[in-house]
């Protein structure tokens, strides 16, 4: 069965010049929250794929028949398909994003690495099992964390609720990810809100003390999560098109 993705939340793919851009979105967002460095990334002559992850951009129900194994499946394929006719490649992910960015760049040499509010490190683990105790109680979603935006009069189009089983799924990935972040020699460029409400700021700590190369951090002073679509968007947009001019030139 075909499910009709949502206008606006298709994949972005472009052929470009010899260096690439993946591009990756969140956990229940989908690519509407990052396209605009997307096509910054096309507008710098850059090729650039920023795919859909399985079960975004579409419904709730769809999502809920996905895991981190398809989620991250799909960043690899992306970046191997941007390796294969690409000299270098970046790669940028926001909340979930920056989880698979930084699974792939565990196990990628890619040029270097932005990540935007990350999620790379699981919850204390009396969050995990009180997880565990609601899907055993028969629950499967929860309230959305979708949208956790300050600027006014603007949304994120997100799923209504959150998939307890999809969240499980990243969570329990998220244990290897934090482990193999010494794995990660490429540079970074970390930009964090000083308040999110979605991912705690240590998860950018985490990448600050583990990984093995050099790290840059910016603070945003005035945007919550999905800083991408936030006050502080325009700084976001020119820090990481720096970063990426840089690591690429």
């Amino acid at each position: 069965m075909t499910v009709e993705i949502m206008p606006g939340c298709e994949p972005f793919s472009v052929a470009g010049g010899p260096n690439g851009v993946l591009v990756l979105h969140g956990f229940t967002g989908n690519p509407t929250s990052v396209r605009a460095l997307a096509e910054l990334a096309q507008k710098a002559g850059h090729s650039v794929e920023l795919p859909r992850l399985p079960g975004h951009g579409t419904t709730l129900e769809d999502m809920m028949g996905t895991t981190w194994t398809d989620w991250s499946n799909a960043a690899m394929l992306a970046y191997d398909d941007l390796a294969s006719r690409c000299e270098r490649v970046v790669v940028v992910g926001l909340s979930m994003g920056g989880a698979l960015g930084a699974w792939v760049a565990e196990q990628r040499a890619v040029a270097g690495c932005v990540f935007i509010n990350p999620l790379v490190k699981p919850p204390v683990q009396e969050i995990e099992d009180g997880l565990a105790q609601l899907i055993e109680a028969g629950l499967e979603t929860i309230d959305s964390i979708g949208s956790d935006i300050k600027k006014e009069g603007v949304a994120e189009l997100s799923y209504p609720g959150t998939p307890l089983r999809c969240a499980q799924s990243l969570f329990s990935a998220l244990h290897d990810v934090e482990v193999n972040l010494v794995k990660i020699t490429a540079p970074i460029l970390l930009i964090s809100s000083r308040e999110d409400h979605v991912v705690t700021s240590d998860n950018g700590d985490a990448l600050i003390q583990k990984v093995s190369g050099p790290i840059e951090r910016i603070w945003l002073e005035n945007s919550f999560h999905v800083a991408t679509m936030d006050n502080d968007r325009e700084l976001v947009e020119s820090s990481t098109m720096a970063f990426v001019d840089r690591v690429l030139a």
